[in-house]
Formats: C-alpha cells, sequence, structure tokens
C-alpha cells in the first residue's frame, strides 16, 4: 500500500541534510513520513557547469542523491517530485515500511 502524499505538508528542508542525515532519517522514519532532500532542480544543481551551486554543494547533493537512489533501491523509501515553480523541484523521500529480514 502507498503513502498518501500531501505536498502542502511537506516539512521544510534543513540545511544540514546531507548523506549520512539522509540515511539516519531513512533508518529512523515511519512509514509515510516525508523528507524534502533537495529544491531546484537535481539535474542543474549536481552538474558543474550550469549549477549556481560551490562545488563542494555539488558534491554533497550528489551523494544525499546518490543515498536517496539507493535507499529507493532497496525499498526503503518512495522518492516523489513536487513542482514548486519554474524549474524548482521539491524532491521528497517518503519512508516506507522496513523490509522483513530473510
Amino acid at each position: 500500500m502507498m503513502a498518501s502524499f500531501k505536498p502542502a505538508h511537506v516539512a521544510p528542508i534543513h540545511a544540514s541534510t546531507d548523506e549520512i542525515a539522509f540515511c539516519a532519517w531513512v533508518a529512523q522514519a515511519e512509514p509515510g513520513e516525508t523528507l524534502v532532500y533537495h529544491r531546484g532542480f537535481l539535474a542543474v544543481d549536481a552538474v558543474g557547469i550550469v549549477s549556481k551551486l560551490s562545488s563542494d554543494q555539488q558534491r554533497a547533493l550528489r551523494l544525499v542523491a546518490s543515498a536517496a537512489l539507493r535507499a529507493s533501491e532497496q525499498d526503503l523509501v518512495h522518492l516523489v517530485q513536487a513542482r514548486i515553480g519554474p524549474d524548482q523541484f521539491a524532491y521528497i523521500a517518503v519512508a516506507r515500511r522496513k523490509p522483513r529480514k530473510a
């Protein structure tokens, strides 16, 4: 069963949302809880030449995005996007029920 998602109720992104903070959130999040791990345009913001972010911020963003993808592949989160303006999106992880161990 998929968790209901209401973009109006998504908490604001935290400046400390890095790879470690994201993984810690995934480990403790209850099903249906949400985390905005980026606001902007991920494909543009993570690439050096066109991004307005510093190289350190770009690297951190790529690490968070990779952690989010791994969590999704392990069925720990659903990854969704919500448009918040022209070329601006909220990238959101929605916690899933933890898989049962074999």
